[in-house]
Formats: structure tokens, sequence, C-alpha cells
């Protein structure tokens, strides 16, 4: 009797050995929840690692990141994906993509005024917590953004030009570094990773937990002011000429917004192409009236701001929840004379056919200007407008249009660009050194060496290794 046996001539994936792992919550490409698991917030990336994994606490990780690397692989960390594409553009055929979205816990020290996060929370839960004891977070524009990718790429809130970096109000960080252990970097421990995390991104390791200072403000005078597109030629003059002199307590956005006509959209905002300027102004009622007393005199057709609650402003800038498909490009400005507005205008101005959703100027400079002696990686940021473009790719056709729109805007905003980058809104590939003086460049390479020296970490901006002498 002949026994027919046949082979699967398909070598195995070094990723088996991870199967086990996290209680079995390990995709490998082909499972059938593979897919699903892979999808970051921003759909229209297309990431393709080896395995997804989804950790249920710090002791998972550890375990994971000792797997992937005794079977060669490689690992990159993710909470929400909201900024994945830098990642999807790099070989993540022999990556692990650890999704943290599972650790989510949050806890509030009232009397310390601090927070203590898990790698995967979401900056709402955070603002939620914080509230009721009179206190706010450090938190950006959207409510579902998770705290970690924020935080260590810089953040900048609502209250920036006033407190800075949101990466430098962190006090200590968890994470698993490349030997598989799990280390707490402090001010007084593990200085150098410390250094590094606050701003380096997710070049060291894979963050575990996250401790960092809040603020007692229960409350701010904040809000927006809209107007038709038609009137963004004096709207962006007037406010481009009022934040040279605007002081260090407000920081404000302006953005040209063009609207589909989606039922889903309020009647104010489905198929409108306005002109819009939010933000929060750190005063008292009457000193905030009558620095908003210029934009008021614009007479725009809404005007909403006031003194609201401090976690109201986790939706003040209407940014979308849940996953959304958006190609977006960047830049950072160092000034916005009459040049630029001009160029600006001729680009999603009125009469503009532009694709994109939104062409955001974001107010820099006061605090975060300055260095923070005390600072990690990232101290400071150089310009005085952080530019972002972003379109919606519900379609491979939309999502080439966007992307060529956006970077058209960048490139005739080239002149009065500094050549740096916030890489927290880089959704492309993008040089890491852009975002640092050179001294810190350095000692981040260093630091990388030092900690993560075969190089098993993969991040949204790579920060490469120092190069060793022969």
């Amino acid at each position: 009797m002949t026994v027919e046996t046949t082979l699967d001539p398909r070598p195995a994936s070094p990723a088996e050995s991870l199967r086990d792992l996290c209680g079995g919550a390990v995709h490998l490409a082909g499972d059938p929840g593979y897919d699903t698991a892979r999808m970051p917030w921003n759909v229209a990336v297309d990431q393709r690692p080896a395995a997804v994994a989804f950790p249920r606490n710090a002791q998972d990780v550890v375990d994971l990141v000792r797997a992937a690397a005794a079977a060669g692989l490689r690992v990159a960390a993710q909470a929400t994906g909201h900024g994945a594409g830098p990642l999807a553009d790099q070989p993540l055929h022999d990556v692990v993509l650890i999704r943290t979205n599972g650790m989510s816990a949050v806890s509030v020290d009232p009397d310390a005024r601090t927070a203590r996060v898990e790698g995967g929370a979401l900056w709402q839960d955070v603002v939620e917590a914080a509230a009721p004891h009179g206190l706010a977070a450090m938190h950006g524009s959207s409510p579902d953004v998770a705290v970690s990718g924020y935080t260590l790429g810089g953040g900048l809130s609502w209250y920036a030009r006033k407190l800075g970096l949101a990466t430098n109000q962190v006090t200590a960080v968890e994470i698993v570094t490349a030997d598989g252990s799990l280390v707490r970097a402090t001010e007084h421990s593990h200085r150098s990773l410390f250094w590094a995390l606050r701003g380096g991104g997710g070049n060291f390791g894979v963050v575990t937990a996250i401790e960092f200072r809040l603020h007692p403000i229960p409350d701010v005078y904040a809000g927006m002011l809209l107007w038709d597109r038609e009137r963004a030629p004096e709207v962006v003059r007037a406010w481009a000429e009022w934040t040279r002199t605007a002081p260090d307590e407000v920081t404000t956005s302006l953005r040209v917004l063009s609207f589909p006509p989606l039922p889903e959209l309020p009647p104010f905002l489905s198929g409108r192409q306005l002109v819009v300027i939010d933000g929060a102004v750190l005063s008292e009622d009457a000193s905030a009236e009558a620095l908003l007393a210029p934009l008021r005199a614009l007479a725009p057709e809404m005007d909403t701001f006031a003194r609201v609650p401090s976690a109201s402003l986790t939706r003040l800038h209407m940014d979308p929840e849940g996953p959304t498909p958006g190609v977006a490009a960047t830049t950072v400005l160092e000034a916005l004379p009459e040049e630029a507005i001009e160029t600006f205008l001729g680009e999603v101005g009125p009469g503009s056919t532009t694709s994109l959703l939104a062409a955001e100027l974001r107010q820099l400079g006061g605090a975060l200007a300055r260095r923070d002696p005390d600072g990690g990686a990232l101290s400071h940021l150089e310009g005085a407008f952080a530019g972002f473009f972003v379109a919606i790719a519900a379609t491979p056709e939309m999502a080439e249009q966007g992307r060529a729109d956006g970077q058209a805007l960048v490139e005739a905003l080239r002149p009065w660009a500094n050549g740096r980058s916030v890489l927290n809104f880089a959704e492309n590939e993008t040089d890491a050194s852009t975002a640092y003086d050179r001294g810190s460049w350095e000692r981040l390479r260093a630091v990388r060496a030092a900690v993560d020296p075969d190089g098993l970490f993969a991040a949204n901006h790579p920060v490469p290794q120092e190069r060793r002498p022969a």
C-alpha cells in the first residue's frame, strides 16, 4: 500500500513562533483576522506587517519583543495609527506590529496634578478623568488620538504657546527596550533614554505607560470664528497681522475649508467653502475679549468664543473621529508676509478648485519657540506657523489628487519655509533630522545606538544609529 504525502512547499513564517502570545491575539498574514488587525485609523494607509499583536499588559509586550528578536523580526508600536503613513512607506515584511490600544487605563493624582496612562490610552479618556479635579491635559485637536504617539513626537496643544510642547510635561516613561527589559525612564534613572523619548518618537522601544503633569485649567476662553471663503483675503491678512503681537496666552489656527455636500454634516458646513479661526485664550474674559476684538470686527457669521470647560477643547477643531481615509502634506513657515498670503490664497482661496478639505496654518511662537532647558530631544519649535494640508482619500483617484494639491501648496510656500518639520503632522516619509537642531539629532543617534544597537525597532520617523568606528 502506498501512502501519498503532500508537503506544503511554503517555508514556515518566522512569525509563527509568536502565535500563542497575548492569549492568542496575534494575527499573521493570511489569517482571517489579519486585514482587520492591520488597519490603522487612517484607512487610506495600506500597512502589511509580518504579524499584528494585541498585548493586554506590559508583560505581553516584554514577551512579544523577546520573541520577535529571537525570530529575527523587527518591532513597531502603534496605538491608533493616526500617522501610519510613514511607517507603511517602509518595508514591513519582517515587522511585528504591536497594537497597544488594548492597554488603555488612565489614572489621575489630583494632589500631585499628574496622570499615568497606559500605552494605548486616548486623549479623550485623559481629559474626562482630569476634568472633575479642575485639571487639564496638554492634548491636541483630536479626541481619539493616542497619548503615546502624540507625546513621543512632541505634541501641539491649545495651550502650547503658553506652556510649550506636551512632550516636555512628561515625568516618566515605562518602556520595553530592545533587550526585552521593562524600564522606567525619568530624570533620575535612564536619563539619556528619558531625554530621547521626549520628542524622539518610537525609535527606542514600546511604551507601556507614560506619566505627565496636568495643569489647573478648569475652564478657558475658547471657540471659533467662521466666514464664507469669499472673505478669506481679508480674514487671512487680518489674522496674520494679529498673530505678530498676540501674547503667549493665545494659541490659534486658521483653516480654509472645503466641505463636500454630505447629509451627516451640519448645514453650516455641508457643501460649503469657509475660512475658520479657532483657538484658546488663557486669560480673563475681559482681556480675552479685548484681544479678539480686531478679529471680531470682521463680522464673522458664527462666533462661538466664550468661557467654556477646558474638557470641551478636544472637539473644538471638529477633527473627524473614527477611521477616516486621508492624505496630507506639511510645512513650517518662518513668516507669513504679504507675498506668502497671496500665494496661499491663490492655491486655496476664493475661486480655487483645490481638492484639499483643509489648508491649515497653526500658530507657533511663544513658549514653543523658547528652548526648554529641562526639555527633551524636542525642546522647542523653530518657525512662526505649521502648515497642515489634508484631503479626503476615499478612492485611489482622490488620494492621488489630494497628494498633488497638498504638495503643490507646500511647493508654492517654499520661499517662506524654514526647512524644519513637525513630525506629528508628517503623513509621508520625512527626513527626521529636519525636526531637530544638529546637536540634538546627533545625540538622538547616539542614544539609539546605545539602546537599540541592532535596529530592532521600526518607527514612523527613523533615527538611524550613530556610525561607529570601523
